[in-house]
């Protein structure tokens, strides 16, 4: 029996994708609680009990990215993804499978290095959290929305279909 091409993406899988949307903006853009922890641990060695639960919210979401991006690895491995539309260039091609292997490892790599950071201690690993894949997380952000907008806008694709309504 042969696998029948996908159009679009898979009710499930589009669901868990902008769960994980939601979720890494609400830690990218919300991350106060853990950045007040961070600050006094390191000034005074000790946090206040609200800065422990904020700290804890930003974790838990965390690791709730790690779990759901887990879950669409294991969808994508089985279920697969629809092909790349023939408008796109070959060249563009290998970039957004690059892109997409980037957004998956840094993904996985903020929650692994957050909670080495929180749960056990290690400063450099907070670090390169917050200071250089954070950063890395909102370029990779951005050039996954343009990207999208190039496909639907000037190639004309409707490639946002695949991801929204199927």
């Amino acid at each position: 029996m042969q696998k029948e091409a996908l159009v679009a993406y898979s009710v499930p899988q589009r669901l868990l994708h902008w769960l994980t949307a939601c979720l890494v903006f609400f830690n990218l853009l919300l991350p106060d609680g853990m950045n007040a922890w961070r600050r006094s641990v390191r000034q005074t060695g000790s946090a206040t009990a609200d800065q422990i639960s904020s700290a804890n919210i930003h974790a838990y979401v965390g690791i709730a990215i790690l779990l759901l991006v887990a879950i669409r690895l294991w969808f994508r491995m089985f279920q697969g993804a629809p092909a790349s539309p023939p408008q796109e260039p070959a060249f563009f091609r290998l970039v957004a499978k690059i892109a997409h292997a980037a957004l998956y490892f840094l993904l996985i790599a903020l929650p692994l290095s957050g909670g080495a950071a929180y749960y056990w201690g290690y400063r450099a690993a907070g670090d390169l959290h917050a200071d250089i894949l954070k950063v890395i997380l909102w370029v990779m952000i951005t050039a996954h929305i343009l990207g999208a907008l190039v496909h639907q806008f000037y190639w004309k694709t409707n490639l946002l279909r695949r991801m929204t309504v199927g």
